[in-house]
């Protein structure tokens, strides 16, 4: 499981199962707001623009 940090204070959990990632997003209070699953690799793409300098 990888884990980062937003910039709002929450997190996004990211675990490998297989051929598939698991997605999770909390919000700062730790409360899950989003999950979604994806083909590994998937994530890269879906996750870039969150962490890309502006």
């Amino acid at each position: 499981m990888v884990t980062l940090p937003t910039r709002n204070g929450g997190t996004v959990e990211i675990t490998r199962s297989g051929a598939l990632v698991d997605i999770h997003v909390r919000d700062a209070t730790g409360r899950t707001v989003a999950t979604v699953t994806r083909r590994a690799g998937e994530e890269v793409a879906l996750l870039a623009p969150l962490y890309r300098p502006k």
